[in-house]
């Protein structure tokens, strides 16, 4: 698999710009603030239809421009296919596929796959459990499309169900405070019947929750069986066989639902589902209390370790970019043993983070990938093994280099 062209207009810095790509290596080189990083963030985005550098599509809108156009031309298995996407902040997205309307944006997924590191993966070791969660349900969609799906509906629940909870807490407490008042009688209607409702209600919620919280959560603990193996052998070969890498799931279920999952079991979908009702009834009170959802797979931590120490807090910067680059390197190969194929690989200023021996271990692991797209500041950051067509970037203007 490999982007043959990429087409942008009115994306990121750039009101328009084209750019010719082929199989092996291709290096886009200029100074920080040039543009490079918004091209191949242009081609992680028709892959996950996200950015890994912001959280909303705003930033990509050039400013002053009402929606931004990206074009990728992607070849797999000799067959060509044209992915169209049109990102509108503040409305619906749209997508076409060989210039074919699709229904929902998200069916474009899967037509192209790729795995970027970026120095924003360091806080894939060192940063909140939200960027690891992220890490392995971006992989679970890359793998499944149909993954997208479950996320989004799984995310609209616990939204659902947190704004209940709250509504409840802020009833009961209306209802307490009123008890502590003596004129209660020209203060109105008592919460407790909104409250007692608002409480059955929840009981509905429960239910989805644990049908939708079940699957995503029996998917990542599938994923990351399979993914370890591939984590230990790429740390290995990264940081040249220092101590093994380990990656343990960290449950919010009940504690004998937690242990289970962290020992490594992977139990199905139904004796989850009961697990997560089990465990939201023991926090009922104080979820309700709080106002805030306390349990389900948004709760839950992606644990790294080297040998016996959490990577988190004790791993050297060197480590903890080896791992980082270990997880990415894991999802890679995952994705070429599941796929048959190989995703395109984007290394986006990477190689000026590491040191000379993880630079030249890296250029090695990556030499047989069909292609793979590099941006770097200066020509002298990217091993000459890594050799291959370039393109200077400066101001927004790309032009290939003699």
């Amino acid at each position: 698999m490999y982007v043959r062209h990429l087409s942008i207009g009115d994306f990121r810095s750039y009101p328009a710009a084209e750019l010719a790509l082929e199989p092996g290596v291709t290096t886009l080189v200029g100074l920080n603030g040039q543009g490079k990083t918004n091209l191949v963030e242009a081609i992680g985005y028709v892959a996950s239809l996200s950015s890994h550098r912001v959280a909303t599509d705003q930033p990509l809108v050039r400013f002053g421009t009402d929606r931004a156009i990206v074009r990728a031309a992607v070849v797999r298995d000799e067959r060509e296919s044209l992915v169209e996407l049109e990102i509108t902040p503040g409305k619906a997205n749209r997508a076409q596929l060989n210039r074919s309307p699709l229904p929902r944006t998200r069916d474009v997924l899967g037509t192209l796959r790729t795995v970027l590191f970026a120095p924003e993966d360091l806080a894939l070791v060192k940063g909140d459990p939200g960027e690891r969660r992220r890490f392995l349900d971006d992989l679970l969609v890359q793998r499944q499309p149909r993954w997208s799906g479950v996320r989004s509906d799984y995310d609209k629940i616990v939204r659902q169900r947190g704004a209940l909870l709250k509504s409840a807490a802020s009833l009961l407490g209306s209802k307490r405070g009123r008890r502590r008042r003596s004129s209660t009688a020209a203060e109105g209607t008592d919460p407790t019947a909104a409250a007692e409702d608002a409480l059955r209600t929840l009981e509905i919620w429960d239910e989805n929750l644990a049908t939708v919280g079940s699957q995503l959560l029996y998917a990542r603990l599938r994923l990351l069986r399979d993914l370890v193996p591939h984590l230990q052998e790429a740390y290995r070969e990264v940081s040249a066989n220092q101590s093994g890498a380990t990656a343990v799931y960290r449950s919010s279920l009940h504690e004998e639902a937690a242990e289970t999952i962290a020992a490594g079991e992977v139990p199905e979908v139904p004796e989850l589902r009961t697990m997560i009702l089990e465990s939201l009834a023991r926090v009922r009170d104080q979820e309700v209390d709080r106002g805030v959802n306390l349990v389900g797979p948004h709760r839950d931590d992606l644990v790294l370790g080297l040998g016996p120490m959490p990577a988190k807090g004790y791993a050297s910067h060197g480590e903890s970019w080896s791992f980082a680059l270990g997880l990415r390197l894991a999802a890679y190969h995952l994705l070429r043993h599941d796929l048959g194929d190989d995703p395109v690989l984007i290394l986006d200023d990477v190689f000026a983070e590491l040191d000379s021996g993880r630079r030249e271990r890296l250029a090695a692991l990556i030499s047989d990938c069909e292609q793979v797209l590099i941006t770097a500041a200066v020509p002298a950051d990217v091993p000459e093994s890594l050799a291959g067509r370039r393109y200077t970037v400066s101001l927004g203007e790309v032009g290939e280099a003699s």
